[in-house]
């Protein structure tokens, strides 16, 4: 059976068949980069269409991570997929809250989902830093609405949620806050897409933005 086995002739083909498929249009260097590594990783073209940054989200990704700020996710599944040599040479932490001790009790205390009771844990261990949400569209709307209170001023909102009840509603909840944010509009998203993200900004951050983008699907 005939097939590729170097796995940098496949990012090779892979990035070719990208660029054969899809032009920049509307995003800068840096946002096509993250968008080309999303299609990468899904194999889905339409998210060059409903990927949204607002404005130098990217910068603002970049600037955080470069002082080694908190990433948190809203999955286990999210926090494995994202590159730990990466986050530990940007001396970075990863954090998901799901399991902690407290959100069962949260959850039952105010009737409310055990993404929505994470994302009351992270606001109270820390106002900054990046969080990226790609499962619960309920996490997404209750980091805003702890964002709206004051609780938590985040550098940069991944809000990626997948689903048919919500993900669409939460992530234009999001786009009306003045907060960093990079959203996917619509039902599409997911912990692939989160993570992608993630380990594209890392990989960025040692790499200029007029680098061949070929090099940086490599390192995400």
């Amino acid at each position: 059976m005939k097939y590729i086995r170097d796995p940098l002739e496949i990012e090779k083909n892979s990035n070719k068949i990208i660029d054969a498929r899809l032009d920049r249009g509307k995003f800068d260097e840096r946002e096509w980069i993250v968008v080309k590594r999303v299609v990468h990783a899904t194999a889905d073209f339409e998210y060059a269409r409903v990927m949204e940054f607002s404005p130098d989200a990217v910068g603002k990704g970049l600037s955080a991570l470069r002082r080694g700020c908190r990433i948190v996710t809203d999955t286990r599944m999210a926090e494995a997929g994202i590159n730990k040599r990466l986050v530990k040479d940007a001396g970075c932490d990863v954090r998901s809250y799901g399991d902690h001790l407290d959100v069962a009790i949260i959850s039952r205390e105010f009737g409310i989902t055990r993404a929505m009771a994470s994302m009351m844990i992270a606001a109270e261990e820390g106002k900054n830093g990046i969080f990226a949400i790609g499962n619960a569209p309920t996490a997404l709307f209750k980091l805003v609405e702890l964002v709206q209170d004051g609780k938590v001023c985040p550098d940069l909102i991944i809000g990626v949620p997948v689903g048919l009840v919500g993900a669409a509603a939460s992530k234009e909840a999001l786009s009306t806050i003045s907060i960093p944010y990079l959203i996917t509009r619509g039902e599409k998203g997911g912990s692939v897409v989160a993570v992608a993200i993630i380990n594209v900004l890392l990989s960025l951050l040692s790499i200029r933005p007029d680098v061949n983008n070929t090099n940086v699907l490599k390192k995400g």
